[in-house]
């Protein structure tokens, strides 16, 4: 996000992963592309690996099929930009978990702060979309963030803690199976204590930047302790951004 969004961004939460948490690159193309632009830029991702870090793109519905092709012999995995929270039915204009999970997606996010903020997502929601992915397999990457309104006004822990909270009372004992992005590292500390406090499993959970993570920032953002990689926005669409991101991972 720009600083003259009226959100500040998002903070994401991961699966549950071994004690040391490999750190996780996710490309979020939001809606962006055409076919020949995708083709390009998932050719010179391929083009560069390995990476020690795990990578990932979430690009819009209409190109997982063709994402899939491409990345399927490979380590690279994809995953969608939103999930429905119903399991199937007259839900015009809505794609559910099972459908995602054909097209093999090991992804979605939910809860993204445009989301929240343009469709009047409410915190219930998010969380529903989170049950509905984790019963097809699909890891959902629980966005949380307060707006820059709410940040001013000192609001941002109690905030993303309660954007959080209704994930974990949905979820009970599946929470640790999330994961988180976020946005700073004083506030990824406040997620993982209150991660720890549900579910005991913090310290094997991720917790991802959401804000803006560039090729010149990201080996000093992914060195903090509490940020386990980032969700990148404008920077996964340009190959050379990206894989100097995903390169400063790991």
């Amino acid at each position: 996000m720009s600083a003259r969004s009226s959100f500040s961004g998002d903070r994401v939460v991961t699966a549950m992963v071994s004690p040391m948490r490999r750190k996780l690159v996710v490309g979020n193309w939001k809606m962006n592309g055409h076919r020949a632009a995708n083709a390009q830029l998932l050719a010179q991702l391929m083009e560069a690996r390995p990476f020690v870090a795990e990578v990932a793109v979430c690009v819009p519905f209409p190109y997982l099929g063709e994402t899939a092709a491409t990345l399927a012999a490979s380590e690279l995995r994809w995953g969608a930009q939103d999930c429905s929270a119903e399991a199937d039915g007259a839900f015009t204009g809505e794609v559910s978990a099972a459908m995602l999970a054909d097209c093999g997606c090991r992804w979605t996010l939910v809860g993204h702060s445009e989301r929240r903020a343009r469709h009047q997502e409410s915190d219930e929601l998010v969380a529903r979309k989170a049950q509905a992915s984790l019963a097809r397999g699909i890891t959902p990457i629980v966005c949380v963030g307060e707006t820059l309104q709410q940040r001013d006004a000192g609001q941002t822990d109690e905030v993303v803690k309660r954007q959080l909270s209704a994930v974990i009372h949905q979820l009970a004992h599946c929470a640790g199976e999330i994961v988180v992005a976020e946005q700073a590292q004083q506030v990824h500390a406040v997620l993982r204590a209150q991660l720890q406090a549900a579910t005991g499993h913090a310290a094997r959970m991720r917790i991802l930047y959401g804000g803006s993570v560039k090729a010149d920032n990201a080996a000093t953002l992914f060195a903090m302790p509490d940020i386990d990689g980032g969700l990148i926005g404008g920077a996964s669409l340009k190959a050379a951004d990206f894989i100097a991101i995903c390169r400063a991972a790991g």
